[in-house]
């Protein structure tokens, strides 16, 4: 028997492992519902219900194909001792996963397991992530030409065995199984699934991205301008490759159009290239995790450890999770995204921002909340993105966000604060971005009072940014930073031309990572 076992890539096309085991005799189809990962501090129920929905549309293409979808509950070694007693297993296959320190502990037993009993395991590449990658100077090559191989198609025939399979389990199942499954905690998040994600491309590519560039950055827009396939990639249902190729057709078909003489939008081309570029820096920050998997846990630049204390302001981190800082832009896109599990990138960066620059929160107390509200998290790019955010790589920019005047530029009528504040719903524009600014003899008239019904900010925005600067400056010009931060540029850093021209701290403001690229989608 041929074990195929399904992680983060559940779908049935573009699946190399699944066309492997197909090819060489019967196949088990196994997914595993692991305790360890299901009770981790990053997970939520969202992620569980994304998860059953890619697993069902799976259970029945693989049935469709003469095959069987074995699900179990435990912990991957046992599970496959358990398969072991019922079936005789020639192999195992699957993709190579870049994912948090569990994952990593848990793979690294399921190699004993199959040396103890001389199991042959295939794993091989799920997205442009080069394993034991030996300079990151060959990285772009490799990703480009592995990401130029086409898409796989599924399997026509599969030849199953019949085994017992717990079927889809939700939390309320899991939970009777002794696995205490964290709650749903976003009601408005998308469907899942391999045909949501393939319709969800489509429009994106046909339809909704025309504006991609423009329209990317603001709360308001960008649902619907923005690709939204990202919870998709994170559950594997659509791969990287799968996309990308799906945009390069996109813009065969557009030039060809255009030199047939139709009227082409030229926006369209703008918007492919950003996409595909973002496909790009996608890998480019997983590839990050997978050379250093520390990173889930120490700063990347070792000198800024000791810059902020993790578990310091907690009232501060408890109000920044509630959506209760007193900034109502800030506060409107922390209460959005635990309705709806998703921001555009600009909007996560500028959270990221506010609690990092103006309240002084360590990522790592960051780090885990962010993950179970992010329904397409990402555990290769969430971590490097934080310390980014945070200041703490030694080799990026600083980007400090002033959320004032971010919610003044992509919510300038104030719509979205009121849809998701709604104790300022009454306010006018020129006083809903600002509501401490509220002359006392009108705040009656609006139903609004500072600091009784809705919060004051916890700081000055322009004397916390400054104090802050300060404290990194007095890290970044230390003799140890400079030599750390060139490690971790040699390690981590883009090969842009312009990166080669760094100085001795890290690459200019416009090179390195090109911090203002965005991995998300």
């Amino acid at each position: 028997m041929q074990v195929v076992w399904f992680k983060r890539d559940l779908r049935i096309r573009d699946h190399a492992p699944l066309c492997a085991a197909a090819e060489a005799g019967p196949v088990v189809a196994l997914y595993v519902y692991e305790p360890a990962l299901l009770t981790a501090p990053d997970f939520d129920g969202a992620h569980l219900r994304q998860i059953n929905a890619a697993l069902s549309e799976l259970a029945d293409a693989l049935a469709a194909r003469g095959g069987a979808l074995v699900t179990r509950v435990g912990d991957m070694p046992q599970v496959l001792e358990q398969l072991a007693d019922e079936v005789s297993i020639a192999a195992l296959h699957s993709h190579e996963e870049t994912t948090q320190a569990i994952a990593y502990a848990r793979d690294r037993a399921v190699r004993r397991w199959t040396r103890a009993r001389g199991v042959r395991w295939h794993e091989v590449p799920r997205t442009g992530v080069v394993r034991r990658l030996s300079s990151r100077d060959e990285w772009a090559a490799r990703w480009e030409d592995r990401m130029a191989t086409p898409p796989r198609s599924a399997p026509e025939r599969l030849h199953g065995v019949m085994l017992r399979s717990d079927g889809v389990l939700d939390a309320t199942a899991l939970r009777a199984r002794g696995v205490a499954v964290p709650d749903d905690s976003h009601p408005l998040f998308m469907p899942g699934g391999e045909r949501a994600a393939r319709r969800t491309l489509a429009s994106f590519l046909r339809e909704r991205g025309v504006d991609y560039r423009r329209a990317m950055s603001s709360p308001v827009t960008a649902p619907a301008a923005c690709s939204r396939i990202s919870e998709h990639l994170a559950v594997g249902a659509l791969s990287v490759r799968q996309a990308l190729h799906a945009a390069r057709h996109r813009r065969a078909q557009l030039r060809e159009a255009h030199r047939a003489g139709e009227v082409v939008d030229a926006r369209w081309f703008q918007a492919l290239q950003s996409f595909e570029s973002r496909l790009h820096w996608h890998c480019h920050f997983m590839q990050k995790l997978e050379d250093e998997p520390a990173l889930e846990f120490r700063c990347a630049c070792a000198p800024f450890e000791a810059l902020r204390t993790p578990g310091a302001h907690a009232d501060r981190l408890a109000a920044w999770q509630e959506g209760r800082t007193g900034v109502p832009f800030v506060d409107a896109c922390l209460r959005a995204l635990h309705a709806t599990g998703w921001l555009p990138f600009r909007m996560r960066a500028m959270l990221v921002s506010y609690a990092a620059w103006d309240l002084w929160l360590d990522w790592r107390d960051l780090a885990p909340w962010l993950a179970r509200q992010f329904v397409d998290y990402e555990p290769g790019i969430h971590y490097m993105q934080l310390q980014m955010q945070s200041g703490v790589t030694g080799i990026n920019t600083l980007r400090i966000y002033n959320p004032w005047q971010q919610g003044e530029r992509f919510d300038p009528t104030g719509s979205y604060i009121r849809r998701w504040v709604p104790e300022l719903v009454a306010l006018p524009a020129d006083f809903v971005h600002r509501p401490h600014d509220l002359p006392p003899l009108v705040q009656g008239m609006y139903g609004v009072t500072p600091g009784v019904t809705y919060p004051r900010p916890f700081t000055d925005h322009a004397a916390a940014v400054r104090e802050a600067k300060a404290r990194v400056s007095a890290v970044q010009q230390a003799p140890d930073t400079r030599r750390a931060a060139r490690g971790v540029f040699d390690r981590h850093g883009s090969r842009a031309q312009a990166a080669r021209q760094r100085g001795l701290v890290g690459p200019p403001a416009s090179a390195g990572d090109v911090t203002g690229q965005s991995p998300m989608l």
